[in-house]
């Protein structure tokens, strides 16, 4: 079952199961515009006050790699398989499950091709629209 979310997760107090497959996740290929990305993720806003919060699911398989900016502080935990990083300095990082990586502000991460894993991610801002399941 897919579903869309426009609005704030966190609107009353509550409890909230998001069961694998709940939210469907978009193709980056085409959201960034890298031929041959086999890649996908959604995210959804937690809530939107002046310490925005949120969730998001990220799935990467092997194709090409591609370069990301973080503005802000996020995190992935590694659920399956592994998620393969560079730094600019060419530092390696290999995630794997149960890992978590912690990106810091301003940060240019390569992922690399052999990337073959998914995760569930938090960053501290609201979701950008481009991501939102549809």
């Amino acid at each position: 079952m897919t579903q869309s979310v426009t609005t704030k997760l966190a609107q009353e107090p509550s409890i909230q199961l998001f069961k694998a497959g709940t939210y469907k996740l978009n193709d980056l290929a085409g959201l960034l515009e890298v031929k041959d990305l086999k890649s996908q993720m959604a995210e959804l806003t937690v809530t939107d006050n002046s310490n925005g919060l949120t969730v998001g699911f990220f799935a990467m398989q092997p194709g090409v790699e591609f370069e990301f900016v973080y503005e802000f502080v996020e995190y992935k935990v590694i659920t399956k398989g592994k998620i393969v990083m560079r730094d600019l300095q060419g530092n390696k990082y290999v995630a794997e499950v149960g890992d978590v990586v912690l990106f810091t502000p301003n940060v240019t991460v390569i992922f690399d091709a052999q990337s073959d894993g998914e995760a569930v991610y938090t960053a501290h801002r609201t979701a950008d629209s481009m991501f939102t399941p549809k």
